[in-house]
């Protein structure tokens, strides 16, 4: 059930946080998000059904680093230009049904959480957020996007645990439904990993 709240215009910034962290056990792979949820991490849970080979390795999403001078192609972004995980640049989930969304509040302090099944060395974690009145009925492309971050997270080459969560207040003067992509960067490879997660302010 979706709750349209407006939230009053104000200039997007960039905020930056340091980052606390949440142990628990591993396993072997890279990582994704799971709060707010991403689409990989629905399609591996069975809430979206018929997404392929992302159901079983949602953490895979793995694409040339750099966002947004370079890195995946526009309309790729979801799925980090990986040619079979190109369902997650769907703009609607394989059964033609919307994206299930996550409610949220601007200007109030949101935990964003990863989960990782190989722990690499860190370079930061970056979020960044559609523009108001972005095109919903395409794949995403840096257009629809504020390519300004509106939060960074350094990690200074270090190795996450393997469950990591930070905070960060979220973006003001949006309402209704926006992506949120998130991207890890690895400082020791040429690869991020790429997150779209769908959200309802």
């Amino acid at each position: 059930m979706r709750i349209k709240t407006k939230m009053s215009a104000v200039a997007l910034g960039v905020v930056t946080v340091g980052a606390f962290a949440l142990s628990t056990g591993g396993a072997s792979g890279h990582g994704y998000t799971d709060l707010p949820i991403s689409r990989q991490k629905l399609c591996a849970n069975g809430t979206v059904k018929g997404c392929g080979d992302i159901q079983y390795e949602p953490q895979s999403v793995e694409g040339p680093k750099g966002f947004p001078a370079t890195g995946p192609a526009d309309g790729q972004l979801c799925n980090g230009s990986v040619d079979r995980f190109a369902q997650l640049s769907s703009p609607t989930t394989p059964s033609g049904a919307a994206w299930p969304t996550t409610q949220v509040t601007g200007g109030q302090s949101y935990t964003f959480r990863w989960q990782f099944t190989a722990r690499h060395a860190t370079t930061d974690f970056k979020y960044y957020v559609t523009k108001q009145g972005w095109n919903q009925n395409h794949p995403l492309s840096r257009s629809d996007l504020n390519l300004t971050p509106f939060l960074t997270v350094p990690y200074n080459g270090q190795q996450p645990p393997a469950t990591l969560s930070h905070s960060g207040v979220l973006p003001t003067g949006l309402s209704g439904h926006h992506v949120i992509l998130a991207v890890w960067t690895i400082a020791d490879t040429g690869n991020a990993f790429y997150a779209c997660s769908d959200v309802n302010f």
